[in-house]
């Protein structure tokens, strides 16, 4: 079992070099991914796709990707060549992360117009359709509103996405290959167990195994050098603890509850790269090896 394990980066502009350090650190001590956040209308933030290309381009083996690039502010045909093109420069490292988008009030600052829910949901899988069918080579497309143009010969990109509501979700059981719970959701909550029934039952409609599509949870939470107390909060929302605390809160989630990643949201006091260092030597391991050893 490929259990993966990534991060959150920093992306404010006065975070710099902190964010080139911590991509390299993560690289160097074999965590899987990172990812950052787009929203081009804050102006004190890096851009997304240039940010995770920048990154890319000084690592090695670690993957990143947009965690959820917003659709309407980059269509589809043009996402389809960037994610080509970051697929084929960081050597298959580029996922493509993907959003109907919600935040309106700002997306339309830039001069998009406004969708209706319903319309931006039908744009989404529309987008993850064009993508794949403008990615691997194959007979020019002609459909939503492309004409005749040619597909990238680079196979498509993973898409993982941020759904939240019914019809996305859906969309997301017939389409993606990964989705990220909306809200900091995990496995124990009910917006989780509510929300992956509606991608189940899509993608079995659809044809398709719905083990085929992958849960990676955006996790935040504090990893501390002794054992905490609670670990959860009266609702149930993940604190964090000591790495051990996490490893088998981790383990019981991959084999209980069929988890395939973790996205790392460091909230405790601690500086985010000891933090990290503690998620990529001691959590991420752990966890793989439990998990390899009960499964396989």
């Amino acid at each position: 079992m490929n259990v993966r394990f990534g991060y959150g980066s920093p992306a404010e502009l006065h975070e710099m070099p902190e964010i080139l350090r911590l991509a390299e650190q993560a690289d160097r001590d074999g965590l899987d991914h990172f990812s950052t956040s787009d929203h081009p209308y804050l102006a004190e933030r890096f851009d997304g796709y240039a940010m995770v290309g920048f990154l890319l381009g000084r690592t090695e083996r670690i993957a990143g990707f947009v965690n959820v690039t917003n659709l309407p502010l980059r269509p589809a045909p043009m996402l389809a060549r960037t994610a080509s093109t970051l697929t084929a420069m960081s050597g298959n490292r580029f996922i493509l992360g993907l959003g109907a988008g919600g935040a309106w009030d700002r997306i339309t600052t830039l001069g998009v117009p406004r969708l209706s829910p319903a319309q931006a949901v039908e744009a989404f899988e529309e987008a993850m359709i064009l993508i794949r069918q403008l990615s691997g080579g194959g007979p020019a497309v002609t459909q939503y509103g492309v004409v005749d143009l040619a597909p990238s010969p680079i196979p498509a990109a993973e898409i993982w996405t941020g759904s939240v509501g019914p019809k996305s979700l859906a969309a997301t059981g017939r389409q993606a290959d990964g989705w990220i719970p909306g809200h900091a959701a995990d496995w124990l909550s009910e917006p989780y167990r509510r929300s992956r029934a509606i991608i189940d039952e899509a993608a079995v409609a659809a044809g398709r195994d719905p083990s085929e599509i992958a849960t990676i949870y955006n996790f935040p939470g504090a990893i501390t050098a002794r054992p905490q107390a609670r670990t959860r909060t009266d609702d149930g929302r993940w604190i964090g603890g000591s790495p051990e605390q996490w490893i088998e809160e981790l383990t019981s989630a991959v084999l209980d509850h069929g988890a395939a990643g973790f996205t790392l949201f460091s909230t405790g006091p601690e500086p985010f790269d000891l933090t990290l260092k503690r998620w990529a030597e001691e959590v991420a391991p752990a966890v793989r090896e439990a998990t390899a050893l009960r499964v396989g």
